[in-house]
């Protein structure tokens, strides 16, 4: 399961910072990020924001002010935050938080690129969602 390889850091201190909107996770390996909420909204393991299948990924405009409404573990091996524009279905395994928390330049470099080339900024709204019946989200 993801999260629990042999070996892998896991997370001894995760603090939610409300007023900089970061979650700051500190892992075993002494590796200690502060990742923003915007950053774990648009890049949610969630299938309303991942899709189903490559290609199928929904880019997530106007996140920047979201806040952390909630964050309730699941199991020892994962947290599953809500946010304040309602979503709350995706499941950030340690593995998970680890790769936003490592690699944040990169995924904003690659988040800014999908805005630049749906000509949306970050604070664009998200258009209205016409149902799609999946009843996953």
């Amino acid at each position: 399961m993801a999260g629990l390889k042999a070996g892998a850091p896991t997370p001894q201190d995760i603090t939610v910072h409300s007023q900089s909107r970061v979650l700051q996770v500190t892992f075993s390996d002494g590796a200690d990020f502060r990742i923003p909420f915007e950053l774990m909204r648009v890049y949610s393991p969630s299938a309303e924001v991942q899709g189903h299948g490559p290609g199928q990924e929904v880019l997530q405009t106007g996140k920047r002010e979201v806040e952390l409404s909630g964050l309730e573990p699941v199991g020892n091996y994962a947290v599953q935050p809500a946010f304040s524009d309602g979503h709350d279905t995706g499941i950030f395994s340690w593995e998970y938080l680890y790769f936003l928390g490592s690699q944040q330049g990169e995924l904003w470099a690659a988040y800014e690129g999908r805005l630049s080339a749906a000509g949306a900024t970050r604070d664009t709204p998200m258009p209205e969602k016409a149902g799609h019946g999946c009843a996953s989200h």
